[in-house]
């Protein structure tokens, strides 16, 4: 079942990789004059390629900005700078400065092309007059220690940032621009992708003050102060093309599965609540009325509520959650990963685990719950061979859970 867990998740990343969808979107594009591209997020080395192979001496200049030990080398053209995820860091403010110095040298006779993927919210920042990184870092932390939603963490950052939230457009005149986005947000909600870099902000002070309220964030006055009083960016004149979603990436995932002779059923696309219980949720499905052998999908992007001091990510610690469901059980299979290779400030991809995950634990004295509780999912699938470990792959449609039943 590992083997048939393996092929999966290769073949559905290979199918999940952007360089079909932006050659497409390209040859749908007037692209006039000279080229500018500025590529941003966790696939836009990729998606550079993929424009590059695409526009050969049409290309004036490029810019990639991309999380560490995403950048696959030089690319003709393009400057490549490696910044902070999911925390900005200087490089962020590097890569935001460069993205606009780029920009200030497009004429009306030219065109912008944006490349934007998942991950560029931290990857390019330009805090607020008034505001320093140290803010937005702090912030942000908080965020993502608290459990929030990913698009509740990207209204607040919207608000802090002066290229965010649409911001982004007003440095690109009067020149043609276009985005191609690959999106890595749950449900239909295109402008919280990179926080919205080439959408106009729709948020309100109203839903500023809800999320402060929900989650007891600590704020300084002035953080507070910019937060509720930023005015939204309403005036964004650029394209937007949104190819590739989880959708497709559950699709892909089904595809396979059924290609080895499960009977496939996507649970959903728009999974949004605790990685712990989601993982006791699905895992739970191994018991479903289905003829065997068949597979369970379910995308999205699941939250942690941090109360520990351990090392994880959502989808492991959705797997470890698993494998106490799953315990003691035959011929069953959990997998759970980032399609971007990565999942939180770990080097692995997800986890996977199956009905003697949890027994071979407790023989090393390792408890399931314990581990959950001190958020140290990482440490204990790394003893019993239970971390996927892909590397960078190219692209970022958010993150897919399987469940295989025989």
């Amino acid at each position: 079942m590992r083997e048939d867990a393996y092929k999966i998740i290769q073949k559905t990343i290979d199918d999940c990789m952007p360089d079909a969808a932006v050659r497409n979107s390209l040859k749908a594009l007037d692209l006039a004059g000279r080229i500018y591209i500025a590529a941003i997020g966790k696939a836009a080395w990729v998606m550079a390629k993929a424009a590059v192979d695409f526009l050969g001496d049409k290309l004036e200049k490029g810019i990639i900005v991309t999380k560490y030990e995403h950048s696959r080398g030089p690319l003709n053209g393009f400057e490549i700078i490696e910044a902070g995820h999911p925390t900005p860091d200087e490089n962020s403010i590097r890569g935001a400065q460069k993205v606009i110095a780029l920009m200030e040298e497009v004429s009306c006779e030219d065109t912008v092309l944006l490349l934007l993927s998942g991950g560029g919210s931290s990857l390019v920042e330009l805090p607020m007059p008034g505001l320093f990184l140290s803010d937005i870092q702090k912030l942000t932390k908080q965020l993502l220690f608290c459990g929030a939603r990913i698009t509740e963490i990207n209204v607040l950052r919207k608000k802090l940032s002066a290229i965010k939230g649409g911001k982004l457009a007003g440095y690109i005149h009067q020149a043609k621009a276009y985005s191609i986005i690959l999106s890595d947000i749950v449900g239909e909600n295109e402008d919280m992708i990179a926080s919205g870099l080439t959408y106009r902000d729709d948020s309100t002070a109203e839903d500023v003050r809800r999320i402060l309220e929900k989650y007891q964030l600590t704020l300084d006055e002035k953080v507070k102060k910019i937060l509720l009083d930023s005015k939204p960016c309403q005036d964004v004149h650029i394209e937007n093309h949104v190819v590739g979603s989880v959708k497709e990436l559950c699709q892909a995932a089904a595809v396979h599965a059924r290609e080895l002779g499960y009977d496939s059923h996507i649970l959903t696309t728009s999974m949004q609540c605790e990685a712990k219980e989601a993982g006791k949720w699905i895992a739970s499905m191994s018991r479903a009325d289905y003829s065997r052998p068949f597979a369970i999908i379910a995308g999205g992007e699941t939250v942690v509520k941090v109360t520990g001091d351990g090392l994880g990510g959502r989808n492991q610690e959705l797997a470890l959650s698993a494998a106490g469901e799953l315990a003691g059980q035959k011929r069953v299979l959990l997998f759970s990963l980032g399609s971007d290779g990565t999942d939180g400030p770990t080097d692995a991809a997800g986890g996977i685990v199956d009905g003697e995950t949890a027994q071979k634990l407790e023989k090393i004295g390792v408890g399931v719950k314990e581990a959950l509780s001190d958020n140290d999912s990482y440490h204990a699938l790394k003893k019993v061979d239970g971390l996927i470990m892909t590397g960078a792959t190219g692209t970022n449609v958010n993150d897919v859970t399987v469940l295989l039943c025989r």
